[in-house]
C-alpha cells in the first residue's frame, strides 16, 4: 500500500507535502503525492495549470493517473519543475488535471486510491488559503486549493486536511487563520526536513522554504518576492493543523461552490463570483506584460556582491532579517551564473541559514 496525499495548491506544495508525509508516516513510507502542474510564470510562462498532454514521458498508473518521473518533460513553451522534483522527493508524484472541474478531479483521486491501495487521502496545504473565506484582501490563489477540497468531497473517500505553516504564503494572515484552525496537531522539526535537503538550491518556492526554515528553528522577519509585507517566523510557523474535510469545506465557500463543476471555465467563474477575481485571468494579464526576453529586465551591470551589499543594507533598514533565494535572484536580476557565484560568496561569509539568507551578520 502507498499513502495517498494531495498537494492542494500546486507550485511548491509538493515539497511541503513531502515534509508532512515524513512527519506523519516516516520518510521511507511509500506514497503518491498528487499535485497540480501550476507554477509561477517565472517557471511556466503559460498561464493556468498544465495537463498531462502538456508533458512527454509521463507514466500511466490507472485511468486518468499520470505519474511524473525525472524523464518527464514539459512541451514548450510550457515549463515545469515537477520532473526535477520527482527525482529528489521521496514520494512518487502524480498530476492533478483540473480541466474537468471537481468531478474530473474526483475520478482521478478514486483511480489514484486504487493504484495506491489506499482507503483514505491526506490533503496538505502550506500557508492556509485552503481555509480562506474569499474576503481576505491578500488572497491571490484560492482556486487550486478549493478544487482539491471539492474533488475530495466528490470522490467520497475519507479525507483529512493538513495546514502547515499558517500564514507563510502571505495569502491569509496568521492572525486570521489560527482561530479557524485551532491548536496545532504537531510541529515540524529539523529531522523532518532532511527529505528536501538541496531542493532550495534550485526551486523558487518561498512558502515551502519558509516552512523548512521554521522547522529548523529560524525565527525573525523574512522578506519574500511576491508578498507586499514581510513574513514573521514565530512560534506557530512550524505548526501543522489537522481538520476533517467537512470542517475545511465549511470554512471554504469557494470549495462548496465548486461542487459538481465539470470544467475549469466553470471553476474560474465560481472563483470570480465568490472571491471577486479570477487568478487565471490575473496570470493572463501578467503574462501579457512580461518582456519578450529575460535580458530586458536585467539590472544595469555592476558586481553582484556589491549590488547585494547595497540592496541588503536597504532591506535590513526596513526590519527584514532574512530573505529567500528567489527574492535575491529576482530583486538583483541575476543570471544563473551570477546567482551561483553570489550564493557561494554568501555561504563563505556566514550568511546562509538554510534555506534562507541572513541580511546582517552578528
Amino acid at each position: 500500500m502507498k499513502r495517498l496525499l494531495i498537494a492542494a495548491g500546486g507550485g511548491g506544495d509538493a515539497i511541503a507535502t513531502s515534509l508532512v508525509h515524513a512527519a506523519l508516516y516516516g520518510a521511507g513510507t511509500p506514497a503518491l503525492v498528487l499535485t497540480y502542474a501550476w507554477e509561477r510564470l517565472v517557471v511556466d510562462p503559460v498561464p493556468g495549470p498544465r495537463r498531462p498532454a502538456d508533458f512527454t514521458g509521463t507514466v500511466a498508473a490507472g485511468p486518468g493517473v499520470h505519474l511524473v518521473t525525472p524523464g518527464t518533460a514539459p512541451r514548450p513553451p510550457a515549463g515545469s519543475l515537477l520532473p526535477r522534483l520527482a527525482g529528489e522527493l521521496g514520494p512518487e508524484l502524480g498530476l492533478l488535471d483540473p480541466y474537468e472541474g471537481a468531478e474530473g478531479l474526483a475520478r482521478q483521486i478514486r483511480a489514484a486510491a486504487r493504484y495506491c491501495g489506499a482507503d483514505r487521502v491526506d490533503v496538505v496545504d502550506v500557508g492556509g488559503d485552503v481555509v480562506a473565506d474569499g474576503t481576505e484582501p491578500t488572497l491571490r490563489s484560492p482556486l487550486g486549493d478549493a478544487l482539491a477540497l471539492a474533488g475530495c468531497a466528490a470522490a467520497g473517500l475519507p479525507a483529512t486536511v493538513y495546514v502547515a505553516g499558517p500564514g507563510l504564503d502571505s495569502e491569509v494572515p496568521e492572525a486570521l487563520l489560527l482561530p479557524r484552525l485551532g491548536t496545532a496537531a504537531f510541529a515540524l522539526t529539523d529531522r523532518h526536513t532532511a527529505v528536501v535537503d538541496g531542493v532550495f538550491d534550485w526551486h523558487p518556492s518561498e512558502a515551502s522554504a519558509l516552512l523548512v526554515a521554521a522547522a529548523r528553528g529560524v525565527r525573525g522577519v523574512c522578506g519574500t518576492r511576491d508578498a507586499p509585507q514581510p513574513v514573521l517566523l514565530g512560534p506557530a510557523s512550524a505548526g501543522v493543523h489537522r481538520l476533517p474535510l467537512a470542517r475545511a469545506l465549511e470554512l471554504n465557500p469557494l470549495a462548496r461552490a465548486l461542487a459538481g463543476s465539470t470544467d475549469l471555465a466553470q471553476a474560474e467563474a465560481a472563483c470570480a463570483a465568490v472571491c471577486g477575481f479570477s487568478e487565471i485571468a490575473r496570470e493572463r494579464d501578467r503574462a501579457r506584460a512580461l518582456p519578450p526576453e529575460p535580458s530586458a529586465v536585467r539590472a544595469a551591470g555592476g558586481d553582484p556582491g556589491e549590488r547585494f551589499a547595497d540592496w541588503a543594507a536597504a532591506a535590513a533598514a526596513t526590519g527584514v532579517e532574512y530573505v529567500t533565494t528567489r527574492r535575491i535572484t529576482e530583486e538583483l536580476a541575476l543570471t544563473t551564473g551570477e546567482s551561483t557565484l553570489l550564493r557561494t560568496a554568501l555561504r563563505a561569509a556566514g550568511r546562509h541559514v538554510p534555506p534562507l539568507w541572513r541580511l546582517r551578520l552578528g
